[in-house]
């Protein structure tokens, strides 16, 4: 006679509101952004958004259910020249992960609030697109670039604004194997790409393109207000804390 014996129901687990990392004294919560450690030594910090927080019936083992944050360099397409060093691409990536992982709490900015920061630190991103990882697709799959070397906008560069441009040109184009629909915007420009040094572009009281030179010289002769305030260079790159 054999006697079998019934495995025994894993218990149920239950879902936290809250969790303070100890080794941090950081408490998370689900839809804050976390650094998350590295699977090999000398690797960056993973980039994480917590889903969802688990934890067994008696507290513990607790896990945190996330959505990954991409780099540029992990993407299909690699690292481009416009991309910011403080750049993730939000997944469909899900993963759990022993909330025993997590390194510090951090910030995902959007991008237009990443722009408007007066410092970076070490635990401030950015994040303009959504990332599929299977196909490499991003959303929104539109993008505007400026400049004559029509590339999209990298928040650490410094660019100077043309004051007398104002219109735009439609293209659609594949940017390496994904498709992206690229609205070219002249009225920002490069320093380099207009044979202007950094300095020089960070000395300037107005800026016209070489379409709008002529009309933007007569405007500031018969300007009464040109005053250095009324400087038009966009100074976006980011001092690191």
């Amino acid at each position: 006679m054999f006697v079998t014996s019934m495995a025994k129901p894993k218990p149920p687990r239950r879902t936290l509101d809250s969790f303070t990392v100890k080794h941090i004294n950081k408490t998370v919560r689900p839809g804050d952004c976390v650094l998350m450690r590295p699977s090999e030594p000398g690797k960056s910090s993973y980039v994480a958004r917590i889903e969802r927080i688990e934890a067994d019936s008696r507290g513990a083992n607790v896990k945190v259910h996330v959505r990954w944050y991409y780099r540029p360099e992990e993407s299909i397409g690699g690292r481009r020249q416009f991309h910011g060093s403080k750049e993730v691409f939000l997944s469909d990536h899900l993963d759990f992960q022993s909330a025993d992982t997590i390194e510090a709490k951090c910030t995902v900015h959007s991008f237009k609030s990443y722009t408007k920061l007066d410092a970076v630190g070490n635990e401030d991103f950015f994040c303009r697109f959504e990332y599929n990882s299977s196909t490499g697709a991003f959303n929104p799959d539109r993008v505007a670039v400026y400049c004559k070397c029509e590339m999209p906008y990298n928040p650490d560069d410094l660019m100077v604004q043309c004051e007398g441009c104002s219109d735009c040109t439609f293209i659609k184009e594949d940017l390496r194997g994904c498709s992206l629909q690229l609205f070219i915007i002249l009225f920002r420009f490069h320093p380099a790409c207009i044979d202007m040094t950094v300095e020089e572009a960070e000395r300037l009281d107005h800026f016209y393109c070489e379409g709008c030179s002529a009309e933007g010289q007569k405007s500031l002769q018969n300007s009464h207000s040109a005053t250095r305030s009324d400087t038009k260079v966009d100074t976006k790159r980011r001092r690191r804390q």
